[in-house]
């Protein structure tokens, strides 16, 4: 039986994609699987992986020096087969692991090169510098590992130039986990955003739309403000009367929320990383029988064209989506249309079962080596 053990210095010990698929999929499968994560929680096994926790560190920059070394201490001690890294930041051990006659994969869940161009609160010239640093340190750390794991047609795209065992994997919804909205579609006008709460993910242009609309609809924000200010900020806005902040959900939490739900909003402003990315909430709502309302990126509005699950728009027009929250609350027969037309793309082509295929074939790929 092979070792496996996954490291991550950011993300939650039941983070949706780490744990609850890959890891999951992989102890299903019969690998033996380990978890090393910074939470400062106690060990622990849940479904068959095993979970060490580490020191939690918040400071981003006292993280990024001190989490790593912690993580590759407890990564030698597990002794695995095989370590696969979900951070850019635990690239570094890559190397340290690989001198130790380790496999190593690095799973990119982000384009962190678009993502550091993103970053409004450094000057231009400095964003830039910095993003092509790093971009010329991942090529060159990532050639010298495995396996790279990408999650969207882009970031396989870039990696392929520099490496030649890259998979696809994308972070589609668990077939059955959120049940399909049945309810009647005549009550409950909420709209729901569900994710990280921020500028650039478009929560003022949401609170707007909000206010826009002709209809009686109030909006429910399920996640974490980032900053935790910017909740105090955007309070004083017209419309916030109409939202209910519902703070961080799990799992089965957001099962139940989605019964509740007439309209999923997806309205991430255009940022180089959005544009790029698979929004995983997207095909959550899809996967819930809910109509979504989508930034109108290309990909984006290409999938929810296709499928016909919702209405895309210019996120940064606040009328548009209000528009669109309205046509959808006013013509309920033809929403629930688009959840079940959502709903069954998922069943068809956007769900883990087909991605776990390709992440099980990766890792029996390294057997043959």
């Amino acid at each position: 039986m092979k070792k496996i053990c996954h490291l991550s210095s950011v993300h939650a010990r039941g983070d949706d994609r780490i744990f609850t698929k890959e890891c999951v999929s992989l102890a299903n499968a019969g690998y033996d699987v380990s978890f090393i994560v910074a939470d400062d929680k106690n060990d622990e096994v849940v479904n068959g992986v095993k979970i060490y926790g580490v020191k939690k560190i918040n400071s981003t920059l006292k993280r990024i020096i001190t989490i790593p070394n912690m993580l590759f201490i407890k990564a030698k001690q597990i002794d695995a087969d095989i370590y696969h890294l979900h951070d850019p930041e635990l690239l570094p051990i890559g190397i340290k692991l690989k001198k130790l006659k380790k496999t190593v994969i690095f799973d990119s869940h982000e384009d962190v090169f678009k993502q550091l161009m993103s970053k409004t609160y450094l000057h231009p010239i400095m964003r830039y510098i910095v993003s092509l640093i790093y971009k010329f340190y991942e090529k060159k750390v990532v050639s010298k590992l495995d396996i790279v794991i990408s999650t969207t047609p882009d970031i396989y795209a870039k990696f392929r130039k520099w490496h030649s065992q890259v998979y696809l994997i994308r972070n589609f919804p668990i077939l059955g986990e959120f049940a399909v909205n049945n309810k009647d579609v005549t009550k409950g006008n909420n709209v729901l955003y569900l994710g990280g709460i921020s500028k650039v993910r478009g929560i003022f242009e949401m609170v707007q739309a909000i206010d826009l609309c002709k209809t009686n609809v109030r909006l429910k924000l399920a996640g974490q403000f980032f900053p935790q200010s910017l909740k105090d900020e955007i309070s004083k806005c017209k419309g916030w009367e109409k939202v209910d902040v519902l703070g961080f959900l799990d799992r089965k939490q957001i099962s139940v929320l989605f019964q509740d739900i007439k309209v999923g909003l997806v309205t991430l402003l255009p940022t180089p990383n959005h544009i790029s990315a698979l929004a995983v909430k997207m095909f959550e709502y899809m996967s819930a029988g809910i109509p979504v309302i989508a930034s109108n990126f290309p990909m984006w509005k290409r999938i929810v064209d296709e499928s016909k699950c919702g209405i895309s728009v210019n996120p940064m027009e606040p009328q548009e989506i209000a528009d669109a929250i309205d046509f959808l609350i006013y013509n309920p027969e033809t929403a629930k249309e688009m959840g079940n037309n959502g709903s069954n793309a998922v069943k068809e082509k956007y769900n883990w079962a087909l991605e776990e295929k390709t992440l099980l074939q990766a890792y029996q790929q390294i057997k043959i080596w």
